[in-house]
């Protein structure tokens, strides 16, 4: 399979596991703490200013800022097989890393640069380890299975070289593919 495509099927996988990680999380922040969390809040503010979000019922607004959730995953996802190529290791360690990478880059990086959102050193610590807890959670999934989608999983590499074996694995993780 193309590593592209890979990558971004992964970085949607990831997205899932992700979501569901958030939303359980998110229920057991403390009540001071349970404002909307940051998919959302960068959708308000970026697509906001346009009026768009004005002339949508609240449903709409949940479906836009999941599918640009979602859309950000895959595009992460998507970079993802050329880094874990040049890194190697375990596929679920190198995910990981690469997940926090990308919790850095936007919440440390171009999302206060671009002055969306606040820099995540003033968000509560809270906050900030759900989301990093779902980075872990996503790049673990996106990196597992970008390896798996990419040809194998035989020692759990990354992707730094094409791997054979994952087509053995056992029948109930096959009925899963």
């Amino acid at each position: 399979m193309n590593h592209i495509v890979a990558g971004a099927i992964a970085g949607l996988a990831g997205t899932v596991a992700m979501t569901a990680a958030m939303r359980a999380m998110f229920r057991a922040l403390p009540e001071k703490d349970r404002y909307p969390l940051p998919p959302r809040l960068i959708t308000d503010r970026v697509v906001g200013p346009t009026g768009l979000m004005d002339a949508m019922e609240e449903p709409e607004r949940r479906d836009l800022t999941l599918a640009l959730h979602y859309g950000y995953g895959a595009a992460a996802g998507a970079l993802y097989p050329a880094v874990a190529r040049r890194i190697g290791g375990p596929a679920a360690v190198t995910g990981i890393g690469y997940g926090l990478a990308v919790w850095g880059a936007s919440y440390l990086g171009w999302i206060p640069a671009m002055r969306i959102l606040t820099p995540a050193t003033h968000h509560p610590r809270a906050r900030n380890t759900l989301m990093l807890t779902a980075h872990v959670v996503w790049g673990g999934v996106t990196g597992v299975t970008a390896a798996y989608l990419m040809g194998g999983a035989k020692g759990g590499r990354s992707g730094a070289e094409p791997m054979k074996g994952a087509r053995d694995l056992s029948p109930a993780i096959r009925e899963l593919a």
